[in-house]
Parts: C-alpha cells; structure tokens; sequence
C-alpha cells in the first residue's frame, strides 16, 4: 500500500493557450514520489477539485468523502489521480461555457497526462454528472491514453433529447442549475456587489414569471451564465447547435474510443436515456465490452434506498447488494482492464433493478414501502421482452383491445397561465423549485405551482385519466416506454405530455390508495415530424404523433392498475408552451388552447410498454 503525495495547481496548458488548474495525487514512500509509472484515474469538474463530491457517500456514513480521501483509496492501491477544474471554474483560467469546451480539454489533458514519467500509458476516468459529460466528450474525441471509463449520471448520448431538451420542450433545471452555479462564479467570487446582487433574488419567485427575457432575469448579474442558458433555451431546432462535440455522442460513435465503459444512471434521474442509448450504439459498433448499470435512485443517490416519497428496500442500494460499496466497484473495474487482474471478471453486462413488490405500507418515515429486486441480463433491451400495447378508450379505460367506436375523442383546455404541476420524476439540480423522485400524484403545499385544496391530479379537468382493471396477475415493465396518440388542436401549436403511474390500490396505510409515478415524457407538437424542420399545426388537423418518455422498470403486481396520464404540460420541468407558434425562450402572449386526444377504430391512441414475461 502506497502513501499520497499531492502538487497542486499545476497549470496544465491546452491547445488555445489557457491552462487548467491541477491537482495530481501521487504514489508515495516516505513523504517521497514512488519510483516507477503508475495507471492514472483523472475526473475533471466544474464544482471544485477540492470539494467533496456529493456521491462519494456510504449507506454507513451520509457525509460525502473529501477528494483527498477518495484520490488515497486508489493511490494506496497503485494508481495516480489526477482531479481538474474545468474551464473558467475555480482556479482554472478561461471563459466557462457549460459543456462545449469539455472534448477538446479533455482530450488536451490526456495527451499531457501520457507524457509524464509517472505515468504508464493507461488512463481511466470517472465522475458523477458533469463529471460524466467531460468524460464522453473527451471519449467522442479518442483521446491518447484512454483505457477505461465509469460513466455515473450522465455523459450526453443527444443533450437534445435528454438532459437539456426533451421533445422539443426546454428542461428548466437548465435554469435553476445556471443560478446556483453563478453564484459560484469567478464574476460573484471576485466582485461583491454582483454576488450581493444574486444573493438577493428568489429563484423561486421568479419561475413565476416564465419565459424570461435576456438581460431581466436573475442571472443577468451574470451575463456570461445567461448568454449560455438562452443559447440553449431558444434553440428549438436540431441544428448544428445540438450537434457539437460535448453534447451529441450520438454523432461521434463510429469515431468513439473503443474501450471497456460502464453507464450506469437510475429510473428517477434525467440521463437513464442516456445511459441506455450509449450502451446501445456503443455496443453495437465496438469490440471491448459495454456495462450497463440502472438503479431505483435519484441523482447520484445510489446509497439511498428511497427516492422521493416511495421506498424500495434495503436491495435497493448499490452499496451490499452489487458490490461492497462504490469505491470497490470501481476499483474491481479498473484493476480488470487497467492492470489485467483477470480475476476480476466481467460480471453481468446489464444489471437493472426492477421497483415493485413490496408490501405497500407506510414505513416509519412515512414512505411508501414499494420493494424491489435487482436483476440481471445479457443486453439491453432485455432479451426476450416485447411491446405490449394498450389503447386508450373514451370512458378512461386503458386495455388490450382497440377501440370499435367509428368516432370517440376526449377534449382538454390547457391554460399556460395555469400549467399541470411536476410532482417528482426524472429531475435534479432542480431546488427549491423542483425535485425529483417517485410521490403520490396529490398536490401539496412542498410541490410548486399547487394550491388549496390540494387534491389529486387526476382530478384536474386539463388532464385526461386512463387506467387498466385492476391486473389479475403481475407484470414487468422494463425498458422504453411510448404512446402513439392521434391529437388535433385549436391552435398552431402546443404540448402533449405523457406520464406512466402505478396505482395501488387503498388500504389502512393510504386510504385512498397511492399513485406512484414511473416516468414521464412530451412532445412538443411543431416537431411531431421532424426535429429539424418544425411546422405549425392547422387547426382541427388530427395528426399521429409518437411522444417518448424515459425507459423504467417496475413490477405492477396483482390488484394494481396501469395509468396513463395525458395533457399538455409539466411544469415547472419543463418550460410552457404558449400556444401561439412563437419562437421558443420568447417573451409573448400566452393563448388558450383546446386540445383533443382521438380515441376510435381508425385512430387507436395506445400506450407501448416493453413486458418482460416471467422467468
């Protein structure tokens, strides 16, 4: 076992000249630098290299472990580390630009790396989040050196479609995550009246004054955060914009290192798309093996067995279950594929744990009890599954047959003044607006944008409600989740949102029964054709549109039903449609529009579920 010794702030130059700050924990003996060449683990991060990162805790202990700690646990067994801040963040010089600078430095740091003479010629990286998008960016780029990667939350395989857009519409936790960070910017830390000044504004107030116009809003303290936050958001288009380097891997796969990676994400944090979508076009186009991991979790919380209100078990962890806890995990990786120690294994390609079956009751802390199991496959989708349709009908059932009515529809007004509130779901970085996580879909005073009497959603008239019989045997739902729906509206444009629900039924513990969201998704209706080439809606016009949420895996048990709720938005997730066909991230007026969902023999509106038969 090694001891550590650190250099900080080394000044690592890129190809443009500005150099990025380093620090480089190194094997030891006796305060000195170990004779020799090390493999080097490098995780570079725009939230301080000197910071604990949040995901660096055990079930054990909830305070995160420093950087300090987390680099000695690999060094001691043999491995440089090597922590940076990204571009324009903390002591690294530049302009921060979120995301797009992050192939290039990556690939820059490497090249560096490899020429040390601490090094052997083997890098492996690592990182929650963003840490995860610098990593992929880097890989879009094959960079010299690069051996092996564990990719955790993130890492963009269509930033496009998941994390900063999402069916056309804009997440706003783009928004709460740009104010928060600015507040943490070079222009805060260096010019107090600017701090002061975003200090003194309520974030949550102001996501009551949606859209927001350039230079009046809050973070127009700070131009260089609102210039990137409003590229994002006013590009409605899949043009170019989304097809640069550090946010579209998509693009980059057939040029992507050829490498051993593992993805891992969970059901309720905003990248299981992604994960799922680089294992997938990964795996089809490379000869070293790809490694899915998906949890029950929220962002990063792989050491909690609860998300939200709703519990999974003591299974639910990573730490006790998959391996003895995260550092080992990733120690086992890459001392299989960096140091050769073919003891290691491979272990399963996909590992997944699929939520249900627990007792339903309300545990101590007043959650949920939900259970679930780990499982384990060779692929993803999962080997053997298959699409199970289930139409919508007009008295708000949802089965196994389609619709004989020559002519049904159900109609909605969805009000932009007055949007459908999120109640959990796939969302992170989003307080005190928003979180993420699986909630009972009743209003309450915590979830913004509720009002008295606080009353379920189903009981919304903006809202259309379809629900199977209660099931009279179990099934597994796991993998991609879709609805195929024949829409028109009364306006040029507007939302359609789906969301999958769990309902168990009531008992002494929840009186009124519990209805557990899954995953959600929307489709933004201008670009029902295509991404590229947005077109207006002609009033009255019914058109077949394919709305995508993200993948889930659950078990609806016997007694339970399948819901599946549709309507126009989802806010404050993502941003609100105005209706009126205006260019997105604009200051307008708001119109109401009414809305209609088609429901009969030549126009069977369903929801696809993936079903995996039992085992």
């Amino acid at each position: 076992m090694y001891e550590t010794v650190l250099e900080s702030d080394v000044m690592i130059p890129m190809r443009d000249g500005v150099r990025l700050a380093t620090d480089i924990y190194r094997p030891a003996h006796g305060g000195k630098p170990a004779p020799g060449a090390f493999p080097a683990i490098l995780e570079r991060t725009p939230y301080d290299k000197t910071a604990p990162s949040r995901s660096e805790r055990s079930v054990a202990d909830p305070v995160p472990a420093s950087r300090r700690e987390v680099a000695e646990y690999f060094v001691a067994r043999g491995y440089v580390f090597v922590y940076q801040d990204c571009r324009g963040r903390y002591k690294s010089e530049g302009c921060f630009t979120k995301y797009l600078s992050e192939g290039e430095d990556g690939y820059d740091t490497m090249s560096w790396i490899v020429k040390q003479p601490w090094c052997e010629g083997k890098i492996a990286t690592m990182g929650l989040s963003y840490a995860a998008h610098t990593q992929v960016a880097a890989a879009c780029l094959a960079p010299p050196g690069l051996a092996a990667m564990f990719v955790d939350s993130g890492g963009f395989s269509n930033a496009y479609q998941g994390g900063i857009r999402q069916g056309g519409a804009f997440e706003l936790k783009q928004a709460t995550w740009a104010y928060r960070q600015a507040l943490q910017s070079k222009v805060a830390t260096e010019n107090p009246a600017a701090a002061a000044a975003l200090e003194s504004e309520d974030i949550r107030a102001w996501f009551t004054r949606m859209p927001w116009k350039r230079g009046h809003s809050p973070l127009r303290w700070v131009p260089e955060y609102e210039d990137y936050l409003f590229d994002q958001w006013s590009r409605g288009r899949f043009d170019e914009f989304w097809k640069r380097l550090g946010i579209y891997a998509e693009g980059y796969y057939d040029s992507f290192a050829d490498l051993p990676m593992v993805h891992m994400s969970s059901w309720y944090d905003p990248y299981p798309r992604t994960a799922t979508a680089n294992y997938r076009g990964l795996s089809d186009r490379k000869r070293r093996p790809v490694y899915l991991i998906l949890g029950p979790w929220t962002h990063g919380d792989r050491c909690l067995q609860y998300a939200g209100d709703v519990d999974f078990g003591p299974a639910a962890t990573l730490e006790g279950n998959i391996a003895e806890n995260f550092l080992s995990l990733r120690l086992a990786f890459f001392d299989r594929w960096l140091k050769g120690k073919a003891e290691q294994g491979d272990g399963p390609r996909v590992r997944y744990f699929r939520m249900g079956g627990g007792p339903g009751t309300k545990n101590r802390d007043g959650r949920l009890e939900h259970g679930g199991v780990w499982k384990t496959a060779t692929d993803w989708p999962i080997p053997g599954s298959r699409p199970l349709e289930l139409f919508l009908r007009a008295d708000g059932s949802l089965g196994g047959s389609p619709p004989a009515e020559q002519e049904a529809f159900l109609s909605w007004r969805y009000d932009p003044e007055h949007p459908v509130p999120s109640i959990g779901g796939s969302i992170t970085s989003g307080e005190p607006v928003m979180r993420g996580g699986a909630f009972d879909q009743v209003e309450s005073d915590s979830v913004f944008g509720c009002s008295p009497p606080f009353l379920p959603l189903s009981s919304r008239n903006d809202i259309l409600v379809f629900q199977t019989p209660p099931l009279d045997a179990d099934i597994e739902v796991t993998g991609p989740v879709f609805a195929r729906l024949f829409v028109s509206s009364d306006c040029p444009d507007t939302d359609f949102t789906i969301k999958l629900i769990d309902v168990r039924p009531p008992d002494a513990g929840y009186p009124r029964g519990f209805a557990m969201n899954l995953c959600d998704g929307i489709l933004r209706a201008r670009y029902r054709d295509s991404w590229e080439e947005p077109r207006a809606m002609e009033p009255g016009r019914v058109y077949e549109i394919l709305v995508e949420a993200f993948p889930t895996s659950n078990l609806f048990c016997a007694g339970h039903r399948i819901r599946l709720d549709i309507s126009s938005s989802n806010f404050p997730h993502f941003d609100i449609n105005p209706n009126t066909g205006a260019p997105e991230g604009s200051a307008g007026p708001f119109q109401t529009a009414v809305n209609t969902l088609h429901l009969d023999a030549t126009r069977p509106s369903r929801l696809i579920l993936t079903e995996v038969p039992p085992s």
